[in-house]
């Protein structure tokens, strides 16, 4: 068993700490980890496994008892914390930022399981489980409120928003399989339920006086029943010849409600109801998928030193649904409208594999894969009230992809490896609007989505990679990758143009070091060159240009003092340069922080029973984006005891 106790002492903004790195502030502590085992019989074994840690609200319990060639049972119980930052933006004209939720966000999970399997000689194994898993908390969300204190420059949408969740879902499965000679084979059945109840819960000009301060309360309720029933087969022919097939069929269920209302509070009764025109309310529907997928795949062995792999997927799906609604909610005198959409698909893909290894020290590859598809999407809504027509589409689309990729690794000599690969990929997409009663002329409300015709998404990647291990000791890893992508759109009633351009430079190393026995040296270091350009950017400078490039890098050293006791240093490093103040235009965008950490460790042996260790770590973040208002400098410390008995 294994004690520990420890704590997180925090200066700055606290959630940017919580969410990245998973510690609560303050102190935290219980029984880090403890095994138990018990041999039962002549071949049973009982095992308990467990850990304990007061609010980091990191539980768990299970227990486990099998006996070989016969079968087992496994029970437990699991729970853990995840900490959000709910912080928004930031508006540099003004220093605008809403504090609106000082102290991190917080998401716990919860499940309860239970397994049993049966594995007797000569028998099908069967293995049944079942789960409860709960869901149950808030987090931030990016979808952010707008305000006005921006120095008459017009809303920008910088005010912190909260997801409130509440999932509950439970699943039974249970699998048959069985080897009958060369083949082996499998069936299995899969019952999924879920229940969920969430909100967004957004503000709308903050404290901007009664006329213009909102409370938007989104609530999404849905239910889902998944059924699933799958069975696949694996043949050996011989040696050189495999066939494996699979199918699935999967039947899904859902229904939603819920309603977005504007308030002077959250969920407002009738009282504190504020009008707005884009609310709704009594919102009741559903839908029904059904699914089939069907596998096929073949390993022939051609010769020793030639393998070929060719594969087929197929893939139908039919999907229907329905709501009605009324909008605007109360206390408008809402009109009722009711929605109904049908989607089908068909997909076929196929798949060539083949590898050579022919020639000394080199392995060749090469791999095609393509996607044909189609399929259909009607979609009305109807003014109940009045019986009008408000929308009216109906859709045929058709997709192809493709992608080929060749590739090598050499081995020149025993210390050496060097491989490199090169792939091209390409999806078309082309839509047919044979019916769309929304007009697709300049100025329109509404464009989408019929407002496409047709897109292509080319994407070229090269990638070279090197270990070289000069000394027993000391082994270096390099790696460059370019990828070019584009993206070329035709809308409706115009000519194609090339939509977006992206460029990615991915660069990194690696080193280990072992001088000698009582030391080590492990350090790696990677850049990221990654920008995406868009014409809009030279029409509208609130456009901007997507920059995403960033260092990353660590570095460990470890030292044995002597046999009982061990030393370790660690320092992470990460640093994007991507901010881009165009706050005149509109709200500025881009990565632009640096996060350092360092940590130290010590492990003692006391005995061969008894094990004792303390670690402290210094961590400090800037993020330029948010202003510096979520800057902070961390100090944790964390001491363990274990014991064996």
């Amino acid at each position: 068993m294994e004690v520990g106790v420890g704590g997180t002492f925090l200066n700055g903004y606290k959630p940017a700490f919580q969410q990245r790195y998973g510690r609560p502030d303050g102190p935290w502590g219980g029984v880090d980890g403890f095994h138990y085992e018990q041999v039962v019989g002549e071949e049973g074994l009982f095992q308990v496994d467990g850990r304990g840690l007061f609010d980091l609200h990191d539980y768990e319990l299970t227990f486990d008892f099998a006996v070989p060639e016969k079968g087992f049972v496994r029970a437990g119980y699991r729970e853990s914390r995840s900490w959000y930052d709910g912080s928004g933006g930031y508006f540099p004209g003004t220093d605008a930022w809403f504090p609106l939720y000082g102290d991190a966000l917080t998401y716990d999970q919860r499940q309860v399981f239970v397994e049993a399997g049966l594995r007797l000689p000569k028998l099908p194994q069967f293995t049944v489980r079942y789960e409860h898993t709960e869901r149950e908390g808030q987090k931030g969300s990016t979808i952010w409120g707008d305000t006005l204190d921006t120095g008459g420059l017009g809303p920008r949408s910088i005010v912190p928003t909260l997801l409130d969740l509440d999932r509950v879902r439970d699943l039974v499965k249970a699998d048959l399989a069985h080897t009958f000679g060369m083949t082996a084979a499998g069936v299995g059945f899969r019952y999924d339920r879920q229940d969920n109840d969430e909100a967004r819960l957004m503000r709308r000009f903050p404290g901007e006086g009664p006329a213009n301060d909102r409370h938007i309360t989104q609530r999404d309720q849905s239910q889902a029943d998944l059924f699933n029933v799958h069975a696949h087969t694996v043949s050996r022919f011989n040696d050189r010849f495999w066939l494996s097939a699979g199918y699935a069929f999967t039947d899904l269920d859902s229904g939603v409600s819920g309603y977005r209302v504007y308030g002077s509070a959250f969920d407002p009764d009738y009282a504190q109801r504020l009008p707005n025109p884009g609310t709704y309310d009594q919102l009741i529907g559903g839908s029904l998928m059904q699914q089939h997928v069907g596998n096929l795949n073949l390993m022939a062995k051609l010769t020793d030193k030639l393998v070929l792999v060719p594969s087929l997927r197929v893939e139908g799906r039919d999907t229907e649904g329905s709501s009605s609604y009324l909008s605007p909610a109360a206390p408008y005198a809402g009109t009722a409208y009711g929605v109904e959409s049908e989607r089908g698909l068909l997909d076929v893909s196929e798949a060539l594999d083949l590898r050579y290894t022919g020639l000394t020290n080199w392995v060749f590859y090469a791999r095609g894969s393509w996607l044909q598809g189609s399929g259909d999407l009607e979609e009305t809504r109807v003014n109940k009230d009045s019986g009008a027509l408000v929308l009216d589409r109906e859709t045929e689309d058709r997709r192809f992809a493709q992608k080929y990729a060749v590739g090598a690794n050499w081995y020149p000599w025993r210390r050496f490896s060097l491989g490199s690969e090169y792939y091209h990929k390409r999806r078309d997409n082309d839509y047919d609007h044979g019916v769309d009663t929304t007009p697709n002329l300049p100025g329109s409300a509404n464009r989408y989505p019929a407002f496409f015709r047709a897109q292509h998404l080319v994407t070229d990647d090269v990638n070279v990679r090197a270990t070289w291990r000069p000394r027993g000791n000391l082994t270096l890893v390099g790696r460059y990758d370019l990828q070019l992508s584009t993206i070329d759109t035709q809308p409706d009633g115009l000519a194609e143009l090339q939509t977006s351009d992206l460029v990615s430079h991915i660069g990194s190393g690696s080193v280990s070091w072992v001088p000698w026995a009582r030391l080590y040296v492990l350090g790696s270091l990677s850049y990221v060159w990654d920008q995406t350009t868009t014409p809009a950017s030279d029409l509208w400078p609130s456009v901007q240009d997507a920059e995403n490039s960033y260092w990353t890098g660590n570095a460990t050293l470890g030292y044995a003092l002597d046999d009982k006791t061990d030393l370790e240093g660690q320092y992470l490093f990460y640093r994007a340069d991507n901010y881009s103040d165009n706050s005149t235009y509109g709200q500025p965008f881009g990565a632009g922080a640096e996060d350092h950490g360092v940590t130290a460790g010590l492990v003692r042996r006391i005995s061969p029973r008894v094990r004792f260790s303390l670690k402290y770590g210094f961590f400090t973040g800037h993020d330029q984006l948010s202003g510096g208002n979520r800057d902070y400098d961390a100090h944790l410390v964390y001491s363990t005891l274990q014991y064996r008995f």
